[in-house]
């Protein structure tokens, strides 16, 4: 069974840096897509970041482009998303996710699995 577990989130100001893990269980990753989704009070799930395990492909949303950076370290089996110059409205439920067929492109459908998600909160 896999599990995904993500942990990091908290309250940050705006124009600093928080980074958020995903400690990912159960499965060997090393043919998966894994992906950050975030979602804010009354607002759907939207996509963030992803990346094949194997680290040759990234694909970020424009809104994060240059500011947050997607990694994963493979000796712990860990995903990072590192966060720089937050902004109020990064404020949101981070979620990681863990596709098996499909690419950085995939939608949220495109997912198998799913974390419980990290609040992270920048504040002004």
């Amino acid at each position: 069974q896999v599990q995904l577990v993500e942990s990091g989130g908290g309250l940050v100001q705006a124009g600093g840096s928080l980074r958020v893990s995903c400690a990912a269980s159960g499965r060997t990753f090393s043919t998966y897509v894994m992906g950050w989704f975030r979602q804010a009070p009354g607002k759907e799930r939207e996509f963030v970041a992803a990346m094949h395990w194997s680290g040759d492909t990234t694909h970020y949303a424009d809104s994060v482009k240059g500011r947050f950076t997607i990694s994963r370290d493979n000796s712990k089996n860990t995903m990072y998303l590192q966060m720089n110059s937050l902004k109020l409205e990064n404020t949101a439920v981070y979620y990681c996710a863990a596709s098996r067929y499909g690419s950085p492109w995939s939608p949220a459908t495109g997912y198998d699995y799913w974390g419980q998600g990290t609040q992270v909160t920048t504040s002004s």
